[in-house]
């Protein structure tokens, strides 16, 4: 499920510190991984030459802070536009996850500030890990997944029991926020929030795959309350289904209306306080 892992950094901010808390992982430490480093367009031969350099020291740095298997590794430096060129090299080595940092940036900031993150997230079908400039990434121990009644979400949880099965490590939260869940019903049992009809067919699957998991039911606005929860919880990986809704016509252009932050995907991305795996496929 997770053979080819595409990490892409620009040597600064937590996705170094990511990469090595992952490797902690078995499910991860048995992938190929590709360590990408674009260099944008220069103007002189003279500024390429040294952006050169700079992308071989950034490559080698990551090399050793992070002590890849070398056998498991390959490195590559490309020259062009780099939101371009992330989603090129996902498909030319057929990537099973993209690692990425991001700003965070909110609604019209990412058109404004040409956000890498934010591009590749809206043209590629592939699963993504975002790793936010501002946060600490911790060793990962409490692992939260987002479930509602549609693909993607199961895809998030197949996925999340694949990276935790061999991983004794880690405890998962199987959490179902619902919308139209009335405040005076609150909070519910344990008994309850395991017998929800979402979260008892996934406890199962956690369950016959010997992941330790516990569940939890809310209400409210879905964005808002799943960022709670991971702050309540203490979440270190935050893992949701974010399916591609957009016609393949339009693929070659931005969704104006994701771009500008309307999509639950998107607000979880701006605003979780922990890294963010957004699962997602070609067939959705």
């Amino acid at each position: 499920m997770l053979e080819k892992i595409l990490y892409t950094d620009s040597g600064t901010g937590p996705t170094q510190d990511m990469l090595k808390v992952l490797m902690d992982i078995p499910a991860i430490k048995k992938a190929a991984i590709t360590i990408l480093h674009v260099i944008p367009p220069q103007i002189t031969a003279d500024a390429v030459t040294a952006k050169w350099e700079e992308g071989g020291k950034i490559i080698a740095s990551i090399l050793e802070n992070v002590q890849l298997d070398p056998t498991k590794v390959s490195t590559m430096l490309r020259q062009g536009d780099p939101k371009d060129t992330v989603c090129q090299v996902a498909e030319e080595i057929n990537a099973d996850l993209i690692i990425m940092g991001s700003r965070g940036l909110k609604r019209l900031e990412a058109i404004l500030e040409n956000s890498v993150s934010q591009y590749v997230f809206q043209l590629t079908n592939r699963p993504m890990l975002l790793v936010k400039d501002d946060i600490y990434v911790k060793k990962i121990k409490r692992v939260m997944v987002a479930l509602d009644k549609s693909a993607a979400a199961q895809y998030a949880l197949d996925l999340t029991l694949f990276l935790l099965r061999d991983y004794p490590d880690a405890e998962l939260f199987l959490a179902r926020v619902n919308p139209d869940l009335k405040p005076e019903l609150l909070p519910l049992s344990k008994a309850e929030m395991e017998n929800n009809p979402i979260l008892a067919p996934a406890a199962e699957k956690a369950k016959r795959m010997g992941v330790p998991y516990r569940c939890i039911v809310t209400g409210g606005k879905p964005g808002e309350q799943i960022c709670n929860l991971v702050e309540e919880n203490n979440i270190d990986l935050l893992v949701m289904g974010s399916p591609d809704r957009r016609p393949s016509v339009a693929k070659s252009l931005p969704d104006l209306d994701r771009l500008l932050g309307t999509s639950l995907s998107d607000y979880i991305r701006v605003n979780a306080s922990c890294p963010v795996l957004l699962a997602r496929k070609e067939d959705g």
